[in-house]
């Protein structure tokens, strides 16, 4: 690949990287007042990263249900307000016990 195509490739990726960014500073040009649209807006990080994570922990495992106890584990730990750490390791103990279990 020549030199130029190179900054072609880094220019295009820059741009469509650089849109999403700008689009809304564009569109919503005064602040937001509905208090249902911030709340919601407010979700949609939570909410992408939910979607694009919880495939990957069902499919991650050997086995579908050492990927669900491990699952189910995180949700105990994370809900009793343990820290990220913590909620990670008791999931990676658990599929971990359960794979050599199964």
């Amino acid at each position: 690949m020549t030199v130029t195509k190179q900054f072609i490739a880094v220019m295009v990726m820059a741009f469509v990287t650089y849109i999403p960014r700008v689009a809304p500073l564009v569109i919503f040009k005064r602040k937001i007042k509905s208090r249902f649209i911030r709340s919601f807006l407010s979700y949609v990080p939570y909410a992408v990263l939910g979607a694009m994570t919880f495939p990957s922990i069902l499919y991650s495992t050997q086995h579908l249900y050492s990927a669900i106890a491990g699952l189910i584990v995180a949700l105990v730990v994370a809900y009793f307000d343990k820290s990220l750490i913590k909620v990670a390791v008791s999931a990676i103990l658990t599929v971990y016990i359960f794979e050599l279990l199964v």
